[in-house]
């Protein structure tokens, strides 16, 4: 089998400005990043014409470390939408460079489905990454650089709220310890990194909903508390256009093409473990002017990415999917039903059946929203022919549609049966309006209880003393209204990451409660998951290099 940059590599890309074309985007509108990247301006979209569209969100069950396919089957479902002549289009995430040269790889989709170039997208793309970290960083440094001017004043911070950001798998820099070296160095204090998809900014440029929006919620960003217990936020830095400056052009949409030509538009990157796991709303926008179906995913499994989605993305947004499609695989349903990972490629019926359960939990989530749910079966070489008629029999007695996929391998021929299974659901039986977990006005206990006991089958949840203080600050802030986003392990329900299947009547300790002021949200953070991730023992960094010019190991 071909490795995945050489499938891309073997791809004739068209200019970029006709890829716009053929959804409707002049040419003159197109801001080019070379020949095969476009930033897409803003006022080309229309929310009334999205509102006619079709808006499919991709998401799956628990995953294995190898994950599910997730953004492979996304593409291909929009390849195989286009094929049986439907207009559809792609709206994902943008990878981070951490994971990319740290566990995973490429982040781009693979095989016959991908989004193209994917060396680029891959790595620096169009920089808003970049823009992302050095607008942060930016942040931190007028606001050490206000406490070493305010140092023998009344004016300084008693609290400070606020870290940096690097997109880099770096364990070292999780706490730190800066201004060391004598005062003209500035200030000591502990302080820490969290990686760039975890920022604030990150999930501020995902959830504005224009260049005004994003200015506003910069603006309120808080970063401590003075010494007389009020909010310091950005506004009184008096910095907030200075950083929107630098985020006006990564504000924009990033419109690339996948593997048969076809648009696809890839925006924000924050993660789904420690963040709220989408892509931008504005992106999401754009592809539903544009575009008859839209396919877009939410990171991990449900629990993760799907319930955000749904709770933060499409609360704040005003959308509404007209279906949820849930990707799973042999090889994480074994290993959720109890076979050994290093077995997960060999058939084992009883292992597959054992690990149903937690595909059900995922559907039960889903429609507990309110969705239409079909389930897809993403083919890897090793299945058998009786595991994907097991799961398949189990989804039809379950009354959840059910459609095998083989984008991978075939790119939008292998998604035309899904396609059409999404076109014929959405036609005669397309989801319900949206119910939320939780609502607005519930205390924050509440909201984490309701996400705890609903999606993750928890029995209670424990908060550290940290964690009650957090929450004490949030009410004396009026902003309880706020949704939650929670951090947790991508691996299980629980907060262990061992906890395989679908965990019951366990514990939930909540660490750490993050005010997002900006981006509207508070970010719950439960056991030991970590906002700077490690690098494995084997780094994909070890694998990629360039040969002759071409890009090796970025799959």
């Amino acid at each position: 089998m071909k490795t995945d940059i050489e499938i891309a590599c073997e791809v004739s890309l068209k200019k970029i400005k006709e890829v716009a074309e053929t959804i409707g985007i002049p040419r003159s509108d197109v801001q080019n990043y070379g020949r095969y990247i476009a930033k897409v301006p803003l006022n080309l979209i229309d929310e009334e014409a999205g509102k006619k569209h079709n808006l499919i969100l991709v998401t799956a069950t628990t995953p294995n470390k190898a994950g599910v396919g997730k953004t492979t089957v996304s593409i291909g479902l929009a390849l195989g939408l286009n094929r049986i002549g439907k207009k559809a289009i792609a709206a994902l995430r943008e990878p981070s460079l951490g994971p990319c040269f740290g566990m995973k790889g490429g982040a781009a989709g693979g095989g016959y489905a991908q989004v193209l170039p994917m060396e680029n997208i891959n790595l620096h793309f169009t920089g808003d990454f970049h823009a992302v970290t050095s607008a942060h960083n930016m942040i931190t440094a007028l606001m050490d650089n206000y406490i070493y001017q305010n140092r023998n004043s009344c004016l300084g911070l008693k609290e400070i709220k606020w870290k940096r950001v690097l997109d880099v798998n770096d364990r070292s820099l999780r706490n730190i310890v800066s201004g060391l070296g004598g005062s003209l160095n500035g200030v000591p204090a502990e302080t820490g990194f969290d990686i760039t998809p975890a920022s604030e900014i990150m999930a501020i440029l995902c959830l504005s909903t224009s260049l005004e929006d994003l200015k506003r919620r910069i603006g309120n960003i808080l970063l401590g508390f003075t010494y007389d217990d009020q909010p310091f936020t950005v506004n009184d830095l008096g910095v907030a256009g200075a950083i929107t400056v630098l985020l006006k052009d990564a504000l924009l949409p990033n419109l690339v093409q996948t593997t048969e030509n076809t648009a696809a538009f890839v925006h924000g990157g924050p993660f789904a473990n420690i963040a709220h796991g989408c892509n931008s709303i504005l992106a999401t926008r754009m592809a539903l002017t544009h575009g008859e179906y839209v396919v877009t995913e939410a990171g991990f499994g449900a629990d993760l990415g799907a319930e955000k989605f749904f709770n933060i993305k499409c609360r704040k947004a005003g959308l509404s999917p007209k279906l949820t499609v849930i990707v799973t695989t042999a090889q994480s349903l074994k290993l959720h039903g109890g076979v050994p990972e290093g077995e997960i490629k060999q058939q084992n019926l009883e292992g597959l059946r054992n690990g149903l359960p937690n595909l059900d939990k995922h559907i039960d989530n889903m429609q507990s929203f309110g969705q239409q749910v079909i389930v897809t079966f993403n083919k890897y070489a090793t299945d058998t022919d009786e595991e994907i008629a097991l799961v398949k029999s189990h989804c039809e007695n379950r009354g959840v549609g059910f459609a095998l996929n083989t984008v991978f391998a075939e790119g939008g021929q292998g998604g035309e049966e899904l396609a059409q299974l999404v076109v014929d659901t959405i036609e005669n039986t397309p989801s319900r309006p949206l119910r939320f977990t939780y609502e607005d006005t519930d205390p924050v206990r509440e909201k984490i209880r309701k996400v705890a006991d609903k999606m993750y089958g928890a029995s209670s949840v424990v908060y550290t003393t940290l964690a009650d203080k957090k929450i004490k600050q949030i009410e004396q802030l009026g902003i309880y209204h706020y949704p939650i986003c929670i951090a947790k392990t991508q691996y299980s329900f629980s907060s262990d990451p061992k906890a395989y299947g679908v965990a019951k009547g366990f514990e939930l300790k909540v660490r750490d409660v993050i005010i997002n002021n900006g981006a509207e949200m508070i970010v719950v953070v439960m056991g030991e998951i970590m906002r700077m991730p490690g690098l494995p023992k084997v780094p994909q960094a070890q694998k990629i290099d360039i040969v002759d010019g071409v890009i090796e190991g970025l799959s």
